[in-house]
């Protein structure tokens, strides 16, 4: 994982100029990632305990996942990206290259295969449509796929914005 999160960096790097304070985050199936840095090289890299497929396997036993199994997720996701709160204060720019963010940024409203900033409103627009959908509401109506790493791909994109105070995160 680690070689694969200095690849991400790097790439972002093309696209960002150096001295640019960034926070790259990575939701991989079985943990995330956090790089933080200003140059060529990371700073700081840290590995978080939570992925899209461990924290729905962990959690998510219904599909929909319950209201109920949505809150013990986000108290285990919250412990986990409170973790990263040091290593990212100094770098306010979030910025994501991953697949299952775009597909997020797209249902919140963002143009189809485009690199565009996805506001923290939009994400908990995003969310909020889970919430219903684990209330009843079909998923074809609230416009999001029934995929329970989907639904934890969100939760752990929204409790780390959140929680972090990140306004928006570009995503690439």
């Amino acid at each position: 994982m680690q070689t694969e999160n200095h690849q991400r960096y790097l790439e972002i790097r093309r696209i960002v100029p150096e001295g640019t304070a960034i926070t790259l985050l990575h939701i991989g199936d079985q943990e995330t990632s956090v790089a933080t840095g200003t140059g060529s090289e990371p700073e700081k890299v840290l590995l978080l305990d939570i992925g899209s497929r461990r924290t729905a396997a962990e959690f998510f036993f219904h599909t929909p996942p319950t209201p109920g199994e949505i809150e013990n997720a986000i108290m285990r996701v919250e412990d986990e990206v409170t973790r990263a709160r040091e290593i990212v204060a100094a770098y306010p720019m979030l910025i994501s290259s991953d697949v299952s963010i775009l597909e997020i940024a797209q249902i919140a409203g963002g143009p189809a295969g485009s690199t565009l900033p996805l506001p923290i409103e939009a994400v908990e627009h995003a969310f909020a449509l889970l919430a219903g959908h684990s209330l009843g509401r079909p998923a074809s109506s609230a416009g999001i796929p029934g995929d329970p790493a989907f639904a934890a791909t969100l939760l752990i994109l929204r409790e780390f914005m959140h929680h972090l105070r990140f306004a928006a995160i570009s995503v690439t």
